[in-house]
């Protein structure tokens, strides 16, 4: 069984009860970063053997991982934080699993997106996940203009690094509406701000620019 197992975004104790027995149970723990993890098993007193998975590797990995599972090995698969899959190379190797006729079984976990949604107080019946914004300003803005036309809630991921200038862009397609930026959700400054952009760049200058943040249009 390939066990795809969603840990916590940032507070350890959001790891669940069945996660926690599944990954003292398997034979191997795939990670994107093997330190990482190493900090969220010792929390737990989890001894299991871990493997890295990341980007780089994810082809040759996956064999591997395949030829264990083949074998009648239990394997879990993790993200550095939420949910594997999304944003991270574990789609590679669930899809790998699927095409062998593997068994695969999801383990529900955080998702920084839903967590920031869910808080963002916007329409969620509706809306469209779109990542990392293009990091080039022009194409940022045609990006955005295409999407202006999406009659939903919008949802991005930004880093530390061009939060400011992605927020400047954000103004220059959507002017005056109302958005809201999260940063460091479950953890101890977890912060959710609402405004314009100008407003929330205006507050953002005067903070800690550290962590990823969600963009909520």
């Amino acid at each position: 069984m390939l066990y795809i197992v969603g840990t916590p975004i940032g507070n350890l104790k959001d790891l669940t009860l069945r996660a926690v027995e599944v990954l003292k149970s398997v034979d191997l723990i795939a990670c994107e970063d093997t330190r990482h993890t190493k900090i969220l098993l010792d929390h737990y007193a989890i001894k299991t053997p871990t493997t890295s998975f990341f980007q780089h590797n994810r082809f040759a990995k996956a064999d591997y991982i395949i030829d264990l599972l083949t074998e009648g090995k239990n394997v879990a698969l993790v993200s550095d934080a939420g949910t594997p899959g999304i944003l991270d190379p574990g789609y590679n190797l669930i899809n790998l699993a699927i095409k062998n006729s593997l068994e695969i079984t999801f383990l529900p976990g955080a998702a920084a997106f839903v967590n920031a949604l869910v808080l963002s107080g916007k329409p969620t019946h509706e809306f469209y996940f779109g990542g990392f914004l293009i990091n080039r300003t022009q194409a940022r803005k045609n990006q955005l203009e295409r999407l202006k036309e999406f009659r939903c809630t919008l949802i991005f991921y930004e880093s530390c690094h061009r939060i400011l200038s992605s927020l400047k862009d954000i103004g220059v397609v959507f002017g005056g509406k109302e958005i809201v930026v999260a940063r460091e959700l479950t953890k101890k400054f977890e912060e959710v701000l609402r405004g314009t952009p100008e407003v929330i760049i205006k507050k953002l200058v005067k903070n800690n620019l550290r962590g990823e943040f969600v963009i909520i249009i």
